[in-house]
């Protein structure tokens, strides 16, 4: 591709004397931007601008602290009449344990990352909505994302950013306003004080910035509102990863006893979703299964509180209302915390009433020492903490204040903080404390209108993070809530018994387990929860991609790389938990010197056996695949369309469409010529296709130019068999856009025993188990297929005589020829779309055969954005696709070409 230039861009760049910020403002100059070089130290600033000067380029030097980000963005609109890109990347450490931590460390960091961030960001926001253009990207890290010991400051404002910058994505949308967010690894001037020399000596800077830069082209890749981890060479995509979840009852047996014995269901991950919203849930669904099922299951012993103490904020009503009602039911005394009196009092007298014990503390949640006070005066002690209290101060960024912004920060952030210091000591000296901090789905993932609590309720999840690393040793678990209740909105249009069920009372029971003595693992963790559904959620990473560290990485090498990098689905994902863990990978990079022409595979892995990896270094010539309109319709009739779908069948109609299981097609020779004689006994005749995964990355052209590459994905020997899956990208020829990624796997039979991996990896939707659900389907669709369908399928391609010829289906062991499976996947995919609409992937599992002129019939669930079906032959009652599921597109979405 074309070197990407920057002429007319205006650039600002914070933190900009050295480091990170010096190449960035070295890099986009070089590329022809006009630079704002922003630092505090006028020295560093004026060298690289004088630095930038002297090679040609355009720069100007602006010393104001970021909290004063007018002053940021005057100097660039004075010098070069407007700004275009803003990076936010101005940063200081204060590293302290928490309990030494004092609040001028917590407030300066606070300061600098994100009121800065705030600051200079509002001032360049209304030129950005006039020009209808802006890009932003601003700078978090590990230590935000995972924690980090002696950082609780430093996580907060960190993790802060994040959804600080999904808000921004989000509002920014209809002005071409797009804001990414990265979690850099590079020597710095922070960084060179807690790394040695030879780690700092691989972490250049220059790894960063060509990232940076390719995101912020006007032509660059869509990176808004997403998340990147990017050092040494290496450059991966994150996003957040959600269990499935519990369902509970929503009466009297749901508590704390009833989320101990189904605990194991909340954090399993093995069908995960992956919500972009907070609209990526489907309530009322899971609400009309809660009430399906009878009282919840109760551990043995019950979960008690007695003799515990227990401070609430924001307790005078709402969840934290619910709270104390709860734990003192249950044997604990309860602080009750609030700024108003009257709420505070009428909480302590409801506990009191019923026999139980409790105290009010009228103050701000800023004031943790005197809840702290209260409790020990009362009670004698205090061993756990409910940070609960907040504030909501909703306006769109271009309307919000400053005072908004400061107000929801000191409330929300500082009163966590303020509150978890105050107990600290205590826990530390006693050996057991249990703090439970609240975030909120707009916390998670951004949302209109939020971005002060967005940010401030991200910044509460990762001082939390860094709080459950800090006390881990001391017996002090900290963990996360984003709990979602009824609210003004739901209450005109929801049944009053699903309003009953939404109430706060069914966000206790979680609360409570976490905060108990039987919780004895779960420390650093974050939950979503609502109504009487409880689910995990982390982060997941994708398997990234490794740029070579001797020879200098460009922002058209990362755009070349892009589908790698945001590839969760290629079996290379992982979930780091840890700092550590993070830099594992990054690190894992420092020795990459091979060219990108080099014959390591992206898909290597150290378990495979010597044979493996040797056949994953394979790269086969790339298949291209020309197609006209003719050729859709052959394919739209050859899995079931008819003459009265026109927009199936007839060209000329206005939505005349690809069905989407077209995706197979394009592919299939490339998927068919990797070679798999290098398999030991291979027998092409004992070669079974066991199942296929297909996503839809683009629209689909109904003619055009399309090219695919083919590469081994995953073997595993499987004892008598080998199980071995391909992975095909067709891409568009003249764009070079990825349109279908295609994962077929088959096995072997007899070709096992050659060592190396015997399961594989979690690839998302590709290797979902997709077990139906207990219930009768939401759908059902009868199909019966033409005897004819096998011979007019095989037109589109695959013209395997097994599905033509009696006498070749009589040597595979079928009495007559059968229909092709990616043939009656797509009849299946064809039903879920007549059902549920449009959907983005689909993964099935061959589990019999069809005969031409059987009938089909698919059985489907929809579950959240998913659908999952198995399909059947009718006449002989036997299952021929299971483990099936296909993912819808986003509401009002389509991925349909226009004509």
């Amino acid at each position: 591709m074309s070197e990407l230039s920057f002429k007319g861009q205006t650039v600002v760049v914070t933190g900009a004397g050295g480091g990170l910020g010096k190449a960035y403002s070295l890099l986009f100059a070089s590329r022809g931007a006009n630079v704002v070089v922003n630092d505090v130290s006028p020295v560093a600033a004026q060298k690289v601008v004088d630095e930038i000067n002297k090679a040609g380029g355009r720069a100007v030097a602006n010393t104001s602290s970021v909290a004063d980000g007018a002053a940021v963005i005057k100097t660039a609109i004075d010098t070069f009449g407007g700004i275009t890109i803003l990076v936010n990347n101005a940063g200081i450490l204060r590293d302290k344990g928490f309990k030494n931590m004092s609040d001028a460390e917590w407030d300066l960091v606070q300061l600098v990352h994100l009121k800065g961030a705030f600051a200079c960001t509002k001032a360049a926001w209304p030129h950005f909505r006039k020009q209808k253009f802006g890009r932003i990207v601003n700078t978090a890290s590990a230590a935000g994302l995972y924690g980090n010991f002696g950082q609780a400051n430093y996580s907060a404002a960190k993790m802060g950013l994040v959804a600080y910058t999904k808000t921004l994505a989000r509002e920014g949308l209809k002005y071409n306003i797009k804001a990414t967010v990265i979690a850099p690894m590079a020597a710095s001037a922070m960084t060179e004080t807690i790394m040695p020399p030879e780690m700092l000596a691989n972490l250049k800077p220059d790894f960063v910035a060509p990232f940076v830069v390719a995101v912020s082209h006007p032509n660059g890749p869509e990176a808004t509102g997403k998340v990147f981890e990017v050092g040494a060479g290496y450059v991966a995509e994150i996003r957040w990863e959600r269990s499935r979840g519990g369902i509970f009852k929503t009466d009297s047996s749901f508590t704390p006893s009833a989320v101990k014995a189904k605990w194991a269901e909340i954090t399993d991950f093995s069908n995960p979703v992956y919500p972009t919203g907070m609209s990526d849930f489907d309530a009322k669904a899971t609400l009309e299964a809660a009430m399906k099922l009878p009282p919840n299951v109760q551990s043995d012993p019950a979960v008690r509180f007695d003799g515990q103490t227990v401070i609430i904020t924001g307790a005078g009503a709402g969840l934290g209302r619910a709270y104390s009602l709860m734990y003192a039911k249950l044997g604990a005394n309860v602080v009750v915390n609030d700024v108003s009196e009257k709420g505070a009092n009428a909480v302590v007298q409801e506990i009191t009433n019923s026999g139980g014990k409790a105290v009010a503390a009228v103050c701000s949640a800023e004031e943790g020492e005197k809840l702290v006070k209260t409790a020990l005066e009362k009670f004698g002690g205090v061993h756990i903490l409910i940070a609960n209290a907040g504030i909501l101060r909703d306006r769109s960024f271009t309307a919000m204040t400053e005072q908004e912004w400061d107000a929801v920060i000191a409330v929300h952030l500082k009163g966590t903080y303020k509150c978890c210091k105050a107990v600290w000591p205590i826990f530390q000296k006693q050996k057991f404390g249990r703090i439970v901090t609240t975030c909120s789905q707009v916390g998670i993932y951004g949302n209109f209108g939020q971005a002060n609590y967005s940010t401030a309720k991200a910044g509460i999840m990762g001082l939390t993070k860094t709080l459950a690393i800090e006390g881990k040793k001391y017996n002090i678990f900290a963990n996360t809530i984003a709990p979602s209740a009824g609210t003004a909105m739901t209450a005109t249009i929801w049944p009053q018994e699903w309003l009953d069920a939404f109430k706060p009372d069914y966000i206790a029971p979680v609360v409570g387990y976490l905060s108990s003595q039987a919780n004895e693992e779960t420390t650093g963790c974050l939950f979503e929860i609502m109504g009487g559904w409880a689910a995990q959620t982390r982060w997941q990473r994708a398997g990234g991609h490794g740029f070579p560290v001797n020879k200098p990485l460009t922002p058209e090498a990362i755009i070349s790389k892009w589908n790698v990098i945001t590839n969760f689905d290629d079996g290379r994902a992982t979930h780091p938990t840890s700092t550590q863990e993070a830099i594992e990978q990054i690190v894992g990079n420092f020795g990459n010197t091979g060219s990108e022409d080099s014959d390591s595979s992206p898909f290597a892995d150290p378990e495979d056996s010597e044979l493996v990896a040797e056949a994953k270094k394979q790269v086969a010539d790339p298949v291209d695949y020309s197609f006209t309109e003719r050729d859709v319709i052959l394919y739209n009739l050859g899995i079931g369309a008819t003459e009265q779908e026109l927009q199936w069948t007839f060209e000329g109609h206005d939505q005349f469409a690809a069905l989407p299981t077209f995706g197979v097609i394009p592919q299939f020779l490339a998927s068919g010529s990797l070679p798999l004689d290098w398999l030991p006994n291979f027998n092409p005749a004992k070669l079974l296709h066991g199942e296929q995964y297909l996503a839809i990355k683009g629209a689909i052209p109904t003619s055009g130019e399309l090219v695919s590459e083919a590469r081994v994905l995953e073997v595993l020997d499987k004892g008598k068999a080998a199980a071995v899956t391909s992975i095909v990208e067709t891409k568009d020829k003249a764009t070079g856009k990825v349109i279908f990624e295609n994962q077929s796997t088959v096995f072997i039979r007899g070709s096992g025993g050659f060592g190396g991996k015997r399961s594989g990896k979690d690839r998302g939707p590709a290797t979902a188990a997709n077990a139906p659900p207990k219930r009768h389907p939401d759908a059902v669709t009868e199909e019966k297929t033409s005897t004819s369908q096998a011979a007019l399928y095989r037109l589109s391609g695959d013209y395997n005589p097994l599905h033509i010829l009696p006498e070749f289906a009589a040597v595979g062991g079928f009495d007559k020829p059968i229909l092709h499976g990616l043939c009656f996947m797509g009849i299946a995919g064809k039903h879920v779309l007549k059902n549920f609409g449009e959907f983005k992937d689909i993964k099935v599992r061959f589990a019999g055969v069809v005969y031409p002129g059987e009938t089909l019939v698919t059985e489907m669930w929809k579950e959240g954005d998913k659908v999952i079906f198995t399909t059947k032959v009718k006449e002989r009652g036997t299952t021929v696709l299971a483990n099936a599921a296909a993912t819808l597109t986003d509401a009002g979405k389509s991925l349909k070409a226009k004509l």
